[in-house]
């Protein structure tokens, strides 16, 4: 009898031990998610606001000559020469606000982590759409030459492109809203602020977009390094030149779906040259194509008079 009522005992013992613990567990993980909740909130809402910065004097110098919209302008204490005064002059002139502050302050805000003394907060990038970017080649009356990417991931790439296409005249560039690099701060330092010129537009659906451009008269040529040899195509009229990711290349069914493939000769012992050299080779081409037939046609309404 006293066996089983010892027993009993130890039972009880055991459960309210049991019952002490679990409630320790609770509390603990309730602590630990009320401590941990806010970090992820406060991450959240710094890669809202970070995503809205351009870095960089050259960067925020165009954003500013681009009409941009642009809420706050940080400068740091002390660099008040050079393209600054330019960045300050210009802003004021807009009405935008401008706070001096110390280098690790911008150190802090910085992602690119090459600030050069001057942080714009802004409104967020602009995505156009597909129709944008025919009007604007019509506005221009000039034939649509646009740059499609195809899973391009990599900032670097993207932000090399932009800037080469702003030079070679390019209409508008378009992307994938899937898999591919879009535009952040970093895309804006990469392309030394040609993101403020060249338009973008996130599509849905890769080749779907390519048979709207083809309804709209618009050839599509695939960059390829199986392809024909650039320089020996016609690359005049309306244009659209897809260039695919590093390592991947061109997806079968848009490499089936272009007009033609053109592809860039090499000459050593690499095969192939990166995704950003390849589309800038072949949209100067095109480019150096077209000037000449316009020059050509120049010289012919001249001859008439």
């Amino acid at each position: 009898m006293v066996f089983g009522k010892e027993k009993r005992k130890s039972k009880d013992k055991r459960d309210k031990k049991g019952k002490v613990q679990a409630k320790k567990s609770k509390a603990a993980f309730k602590a630990m998610e009320k401590k941990t909740r806010p970090r992820y909130e406060e991450a959240d809402e710094r890669d809202d606001y970070y995503i809205n910065l351009i870095e960089g004097r050259n960067p925020v110098l165009e954003a500013l000559k681009s009409g941009r919209e642009i809420d706050k302008l940080f400068i740091q204490s002390g660099q008040l020469e050079g393209s600054i005064r330019q960045i300050i002059a210009l802003a004021r002139e807009k009405n935008i606000l401008i706070k001096e502050v110390d280098k690790a302050k911008l150190d802090k805000m910085s992602q690119t982590k090459s600030h050069q003394g001057v942080i714009a907060s802004a409104a967020l990038y602009k995505y156009y759409e597909v129709d944008d970017i025919l009007e604007i080649a019509k506005q221009k009356e000039e034939d649509p030459f646009i740059v499609i990417l195809d899973e391009i991931t990599d900032p670097q790439n993207l932000g090399s492109i932009l800037r080469s296409c702003d030079a070679a005249g390019v209409h508008g560039v378009i992307i994938p809203k899937r898999r591919a690099a879009s535009l952040t701060p970093i895309i804006g330092k990469i392309s030394a602020g040609a993101v403020e010129y060249v338009p973008v537009a996130k599509v849905t659906n890769i080749n779907q977009t390519i048979n709207y451009l083809k309804e709209k008269g618009v050839w599509v040529a695939g960059a390829d390094a199986e392809g024909e040899k650039y320089y020996e195509k016609d690359m005049t009229g309306p244009l659209a030149l897809v260039v695919g990711s590093e390592g991947k290349g061109l997806g079968r069914l848009i490499k089936e779906n272009c007009d033609f493939i053109v592809g860039i000769p090499m000459s050593g012992q690499i095969s192939s040259l990166n995704a950003a050299v390849s589309c800038a080779v072949i949209i100067f081409e095109a480019k150096k194509q077209r000037l000449q037939q316009k020059t050509a046609g120049s010289l012919q309404e001249g001859s008439i008079h």
